[in-house]
């Protein structure tokens, strides 16, 4: 699944081609990628054709851009598969393409929502009143992630000491910290040589930072090389593939040596995925 860094590339290309433009016309191909609208289709394409779409905003991992003027934001979230592509209209229909959003003006192009496995979706939401940034209310329970001006590392050591639970759960924990996923979860534990089931009541102040420099660090790598893609699933706007997946240092190299100490890396299951670790940098906790 795409995390902060995949969303974020996309965002900004959504900002580049779609911010300020009129919708002229929504077609749904499938109704499943728009399940998570209330209303159904028909309402899902009434509600866009001419709205005016302000700058796209993101939390975590979920994107969104408001309807200029009302209280309502078109939200994205891509899945497992999910592409949010800009295509000329007369481009070719893509095989799992489920939503196009038509522009009623002469700048050319057209939104595309593809899907394969159609986990993502597209849906309308009534936004927080009062919030700057058109939240949609569905999402206000996400917390702001480590890229954000406003995220509160204070009250993130606090949660993570108050919690009993391990370290890479606490990461992946969208109501804690926003945009973490597997991948990045990984790199910032080797990066910090903390293992994975690290109990997060043994977090000193200073650790935590350290953690959360990593894991901003990782992420912005991973920005400017526009994301990872491990195939053909995740792309940015233009369709083209992120690179970072060349620079990972734990994530994916079961067997091949740390590139710290040289120790070979290793895999263990994790639920339902799977962590990548240095047995010699990251040990184990202390049992007992």
């Amino acid at each position: 699944m795409p995390e902060l860094p995949e969303v974020e590339v996309v965002r900004r290309g959504l900002d580049r081609w779609v911010a300020g433009r009129t919708v002229g016309e929504a077609e749904v191909l499938h109704p499943r990628a728009v399940r998570r609208h209330l209303g159904g289709p028909r309402d899902f394409s009434g509600r866009l054709a001419g709205r005016t779409l302000a700058a796209p905003r993101r939390r975590g991992k979920y994107l969104w851009m408001p309807l200029a003027g009302e209280d309502h934001a078109l939200l994205a979230h891509l899945g497992m598969s999910g592409q949010l592509l800009i295509q000329q209209p007369d481009t070719p229909r893509e095989k799992h393409l489920r939503v196009r959003i038509g522009f009623d003006d002469p700048a050319g192009g057209e939104l595309r929502f593809v899907d394969q496995r159609t986990f993502g979706g597209l849906s309308v939401h009534s936004t927080v009143p009062g919030d700057p940034e058109g939240l949609p209310e569905i999402i206000a329970h996400i917390a702001r992630d480590p890229l954000d001006d406003a995220f509160d590392e204070a009250a993130f050591h606090a949660a993570l000491r108050r919690r009993r639970t391990t370290v890479k759960r606490a990461l992946l924990d969208q109501t804690l910290i926003s945009g973490v996923g597997n991948i990045y979860a990984d790199e910032a534990l080797w990066r910090c040589r903390l293992h994975f089931e690290r109990p997060t009541a043994t977090l000193t102040r200073p650790r935590t930072a350290e953690l959360l420099g990593h894991i901003r660090e990782v992420m912005t790598e991973a920005l400017a090389a526009g994301g990872t893609s491990f195939d053909s699933l995740y792309v940015q706007v233009n369709g083209e593939s992120g690179y970072f997946a060349r620079s990972l240092d734990a994530y994916g190299r079961e067997g091949e040596p740390c590139n710290r100490c040289a120790t070979p890396l290793r895999r263990l299951p994790w639920m339902n995925r799977s962590s990548y670790f240095c047995p010699r940098c990251q040990r184990p906790p202390r049992t007992g």
